[in-house]
């Protein structure tokens, strides 16, 4: 599992799957989440703009990604 730190509250879906490289734009990552092939917390997202918080995992094509708070 990858840790993701992230400095805001929360981040959306889409962004993390662009910003982590996981899809090639946010519009890719948009598609892929509409298709369900995203889960999040164990169960397929098809939100786009989910908001993600410290904790959330996220699974999409055997990458695991974990979202973590950073203070700094």
């Amino acid at each position: 599992m990858r840790e993701v730190f992230i400095t805001q509250e929360y981040i959306e879906l889409y962004k993390i799957l662009k910003f982590e490289g996981l899809c090639a734009s946010g519009g890719e990552a948009k598609s892929a989440i509409a298709e369900g092939l995203v889960q999040v917390n164990g169960a397929v997202e098809t939100q786009k703009r989910k908001k993600l918080v410290s904790g959330d995992t996220i699974l999409f094509n055997d990458t695991e990604l974990q979202i973590i708070t950073s203070s700094t």
